[in-house]
């Protein structure tokens, strides 16, 4: 896995002399693969107010990043004011320019952002550094001409000048970022507001979206070690492919988490998370073990399978590629039960069977303990029984057969 560390270098400004001009031409082609065209007015509105259309697309839009949005912050009544967000992100392909995403998904109140940058690349919203977010809407920057090396890490600010909540969040990133005021910077492991980063890159395939849980998400990965199984796949792909990562620690297919920082259902953010973001090519879902394991727990394991069978429907008539993952053992973690791994091996012996996706990926033989199959093999067990360490994930990311993610969709057989 190549060495990630630090943030990246800045990239010099993009204006001036035709020398510095072709300069950063010259420094694009190196990660987008040939010499850029700049945005024109129609195209950079276009751009902005279309982020992901189709949603197949292999156009020069495609995200390199993505944070799905879970749930209001607790105790965020009037967000942060006076303060700046330092979204700190890990690229997957890089690009000559970029646009954001700013979500108020779980915000009861207007959202204001005065300061945006990427990169201390200053970013607009219709031509305007100030922007207002309703309650529970999204808007997507106007383009912003910074080069985005692909695997580094990126820092989007946003500032907001006046109260605003609650805060939409993604808790649990597994990565270190900041919030900063006037009289001090802390550190946080919290998304906030930001909930896509998309590239200017007319030379890759485009992306490919995961939509999972906490196993895609990276519970038990090392924190600033970009240890997902996602990660992993993005590496071995060369970083030619954006990486959707759409993981959501507590995400059930069928149902809300009763606790609500699960984020919502799979079957009902499946739209918004999966088909809507940009350049998405290759679909891979890895839900289903909340379903099985949480209270209240599915039973039947048809129903599971008709919800997966259902949104590999919705994906093709996107001409989305649809891959799944087999569900994981989790025998030793508190809700285990005989009855529940009977579910979980019932939806396996479907998913094998060729009739729920194109093709699906065993995440199950991979992981678990061949003398003890209802277990995750120690190695790579974070120490609940559920959730993978860093080598478990490496594990994961490594088994992919590379294949599934770069064909083509097929028609529906089922």
């Amino acid at each position: 896995m190549p060495r990630r560390q630090g943030y990246a270098l800045l990239i010099a400004l993009m204006a001036g002399t035709a020398v510095l001009a072709a300069a950063m031409a010259f420094g694009t082609a190196l990660t987008a693969g040939k010499r850029p065209t700049p945005l024109t007015g129609t195209e950079a509105n276009a751009a902005a107010h279309n982020p992901a259309a189709p949603a197949h697309s292999s156009g020069s839009w495609v995200a390199t990043w993505t944070g799905a949005p879970v749930s209001g912050e607790p105790n965020t009544p009037h967000g942060y004011p006076g303060h700046t967000i330092r979204n700190v992100i890990h690229t997957s392909v890089g690009g000559d320019a970029a646009r954001i995403t700013v979500s108020n998904l779980f915000g009861t109140t207007p959202l204001v952002i005065d300061r945006a940058t990427v990169s201390a690349r200053p970013v607009t919203f219709q031509g305007r550094p100030t922007v207002t977010v309703p309650a529970g809407r999204q808007v997507v920057s106007d383009p912003v001409l910074v080069a985005v090396a692909p695997d580094a890490d990126l820092e989007v600010s946003l500032r907001t000048p006046r109260p605003g909540g609650p805060v939409t969040q993604h808790p649990g990133s597994h990565r270190t970022s900041y919030l900063t005021d006037a009289l001090a910077t802390r550190t946080t492991t919290t998304w906030r507001y930001l909930t896509a980063v998309d590239v200017r890159n007319d030379r890759s395939p485009g992306a490919v979206v995961v939509l999972g849980d906490s196993l895609t998400a990276g519970s038990g990965s090392t924190t600033d070690t970009d240890s997902r199984w996602p990660d992993v796949l993005s590496d071995r792909l060369g970083h030619r492919y954006g990486i959707a990562n759409q993981g959501i620690s507590g995400n059930r297919l069928l149902r809300e988490s009763p606790s609500g920082r699960g984020g919502p259902r799979g079957t009902h953010r499946f739209e918004r998370d999966a088909l809507s973001v940009a350049g998405a090519r290759t679909l891979i879902i890895a839900l289903g073990i909340n379903d099985v394991q949480l209270a209240p727990q599915e039973s039947d394991p048809r129903r599971v399978v008709a919800a997966l069978r259902a949104l590999t429907e919705r994906a093709h008539a996107r001409g989305l590629r649809v891959v799944g993952t087999t569900l994981t053992p989790f025998q030793g973690f508190r809700t285990w039960t005989p009855e529940r791994n009977a579910v979980r091996l019932a939806v396996n012996r479907q998913i094998r069977s060729g009739r729920v996706y194109d093709d699906y990926i065993d995440f199950d033989r991979t992981v678990r303990d061949p003398y003890a199959p209802d277990r995750i093999l120690p190695a790579y067990d974070s120490g609940d029984r559920l959730h993978f360490n860093d080598t478990g994930y490496r594990a994961l990311g490594r088994s992919i057969d590379l294949h599934t993610v770069s064909e083509t969709a097929r028609a529906d057989v089922f």
